[in-house]
């Protein structure tokens, strides 16, 4: 059970409403939004950013879900380790990618360069001061600068977001193996994932 009250749309900002469409969502596909919604002026402020994480990403979508995935699994966020977005799907990801997850310096179906950011956005969950100038140099080995600071963006995000998504606890909606508490739940060998 979720530790805060999730609003339904019908009790929605009507310009959240007109933005977010949650109609033709599911509630999965709502997520954060309904918690986020009683505060409908700061959604209204972050809607652009979230967006442009999206809209303007350089980098590959298939990436980006590793590392999401991956800093999902160390933020303990059920419902971000239970989604895969449908544009990672179209670009490569499927689950035996994401079983690489468990092991993903030793995986030999990731690249080098997504093994690079996978270690970022797991450090970046886990021990922040450890990204020092060897990370950085590995990282310019596969990125140019302005793609590192994308990944940051994207991973910061992860971590934020996913880390006050765990907090909540909305786990309702999900998969049985991601609804127990005081279990250890992972993105890799999950049954019943949902594709947003």
């Amino acid at each position: 059970m979720s530790r805060l009250r999730q609003l339904p749309p019908d009790e929605w900002d009507e310009d959240l409403k007109t933005a977010l469409k949650p109609e033709v969502a599911t509630p999965l596909e709502q997520g954060l939004m309904r918690f986020f919604a009683h505060r409908p002026e700061l959604v209204k402020g972050m809607l652009p950013f979230a967006g442009a994480l999206k809209t303007e990403r350089t980098l590959p979508d298939r990436l980006i879900e590793l590392v999401r995935l991956r800093v999902a699994y160390f933020n303990q966020c059920r419902s971000c380790m239970a989604i895969r977005y449908t544009d990672a799907i179209d670009d490569g990801l499927d689950e035996d990618v994401v079983c690489s997850l468990e092991h993903p310096a030793d995986a030999d179906n990731l690249t080098p360069a997504e093994k690079a950011a996978i270690k970022y956005g797991e450090l970046l969950a886990t021990d922040h001061l450890r990204i020092d100038d060897d990370v950085y140099d590995e990282l310019r080995q596969h990125f140019t600068e302005p793609e590192i600071v994308e990944l940051g963006m994207q991973a910061a995000f992860f971590v934020g977001f996913g880390r006050l998504a765990a907090t909540y606890h909305m786990v309702e909606e999900l998969p049985q193996a991601f609804q127990g508490e005081g279990d250890r739940p992972t993105p890799w060998n999950q049954a019943s994932i949902q594709v947003r």
